[in-house]
């Protein structure tokens, strides 16, 4: 960061009086952030191929009208070539002030088969303390979190010449295919000190949580071909074995008897220090009673520092459409999670690789590589996580959690390759129950109202984060 400007008085840690001040503040900001919040869930943002880009267009509209009223002087929908909208929403620093960017993203999942929804996935609804539909927690809420957090401090940050950047992408749940062109053609407007990302999760309802690992991400699609066309299962069958016969042996590869990963030369990082409980996840995953759970060792450390491999989809034809015939080809999709510490180019030849030398002498086997993202890890005892620890133990009145992410936000390593002098903080506003891109997606409203407070103490605090940076930096 650079030097601060002597003029400008340092900025204090909030003292009890002022927090109370600002609790009252949020409690009077609430209802319309939650309106507010609802009015977004109502647009099917959904950026995915297929879909109708509209909606994505007029969620961008409505993100933008909401910074615009949150009182940032620069608001622009923004976009690269085949890029859905972004809106990026400007307060520019003083000089010799800091930056802090705020990332959330506006677009949603699809939402599965809308008639296991209990209410439709785009009619939020509140039922007790959450709020239900689509993108009620992923990431609308994180939208509306940096909105109320502006809310809530924004003039202060303006007198302070603490600059905000906040930044919300349209296709995060499609991969954020033009991410990496997005924020290097915007370079300029983006550039910050601190980057805050709201797309995590809390450890629990009353207990917050810092995501200090993400796993990478690694997917293939492999195919086996056996026949070159479809044949009588009882005049053929037999000598010619089906594809989708040969494709099952083929993904029986890629686990042990126990569950575990198979496939040579994926990692392990270090086992996590929190464990967590096998009965709170057996809850939160939905894992039926008297069902044993795949692997060894710690559930922290399976879901955080090891990788996981999934059957995410397969090609084949449906038991309803399925005929006498023997299947000449079929292909699944397959999810790789990788630890920090695996490189994702590393983890798909190791996939590629296993896959080629167990594929059956009876069938031709191909794998195509699609998406790959990379892990994260992030430094413990920097000064931002320490703002960031104390501003949540502010807020929830607890220490937070320190955990890894099972899940993958590969553009952080963009962030910190185009932004290396950028510290990086994951925060979020779902807790376990919040099934985001599951059915009944859902948001604690009182998780999301500290979630708010925490942001703001966060903001508060960045001018004191740069003096005590510059302090340290050498003479």
């Amino acid at each position: 960061m650079s030097s601060s400007d002597p003029r400008t008085p340092s900025t204090p840690a909030p003292q009890p009086e002022d927090l109370d001040a600002l609790r009252g503040r949020l409690d009077e900001l609430l209802p319309a952030a939650i309106a507010d919040l609802e009015a977004l869930v109502r647009i099917p943002s959904i950026a995915f191929p297929g879909y109708d880009p509209q909606p994505v267009h007029r969620s961008a509209e409505a993100v933008a009208e909401l910074l615009r009223g949150a009182g940032l002087p620069e608001v622009e929908i923004l976009s690269v070539q085949d890029g859905a909208p972004a809106v990026v929403g400007r307060l520019p620093a003083r000089e010799g002030r800091p930056t802090v960017m705020l990332y959330a993203h506006h677009d949603v999942q699809p939402t599965g088969d809308e008639n296991a929804w209990t209410s439709p996935p785009f009619a939020p609804e509140r039922r007790g303390d959450r709020l239900y539909g689509r993108g009620a927690a992923d990431d609308k809420a994180g939208v509306m979190a940096h909105v109320t957090a502006l809310r809530l401090v924004g003039e202060q940050l303006a007198v302070d010449g603490i600059g905000v950047t906040v930044f919300v992408e349209g296709e995060e749940e499609a991969g954020s295919p033009t991410f990496r062109p997005f924020i290097e053609a915007h370079r300029d407007r983006l550039a910050a000190d601190l980057i805050i990302v709201a797309d995590s999760a809390n450890w629990a309802v009353g207990t917050p949580a810092l995501t200090t690992s993400l796993r990478g991400l690694v997917d293939v699609v492999v195919e086996v071909r056996a026949l070159e066309q479809g044949v009588h299962s009882g005049i053929f069958g037999g000598p010619a074995l089906d594809a989708l016969t040969q494709l099952s042996r083929l993904l029986a590869t890629l686990h042990d008897e126990a569950g575990e990963v198979a496939v040579p030369g994926l990692l392990n990082a270090p086992d996590p220090e929190v464990e967590m409980p096998e009965a709170d996840f057996r809850r939160d995953a939905g894992v039926p009673e008297g069902l044993d759970l795949a692997g060894r060792g710690p559930i922290s450390a399976q879901l955080w520092t090891r990788p996981a491999l999934s059957v995410i989809g397969i090609d084949a034809p449906s038991v309803q459409d399925a005929s006498n015939t023997l299947v000449p080809v079929a292909s699944a999709k397959l999810s790789l999670r990788i630890p920090p510490g695996q490189d994702p180019e590393q983890a798909l030849s190791a996939l590629t690789v296993h896959l080629e030398r167990n594929a059956p002498s009876t069938a031709q086997v191909t794998v195509h590589p699609g998406h790959t993202g990379k892990p994260y890890a992030a430094p413990q005892g920097s000064a931002a996580m320490t703002l960031a620890r104390d501003s949540f133990a502010t807020a929830w009145g607890t220490p937070p959690v320190d955990t890894g992410l099972g899940g993958s936000i590969p553009f952080i390593a963009d962030l910190l390759e185009v932004f290396p002098g950028a510290d990086v903080l994951v925060t979020g506003v779902e807790d376990p129950q919040s099934r985001a891109h599951g059915i009944d997606e859902s948001l604690h409203l009182g998780e999301f109202a500290r979630v708010c407070l925490a942001e703001a103490l966060i903001l508060r605090g960045a001018g004191r984060l740069a003096e005590e940076r510059d302090s340290e930096a050498p003479a």
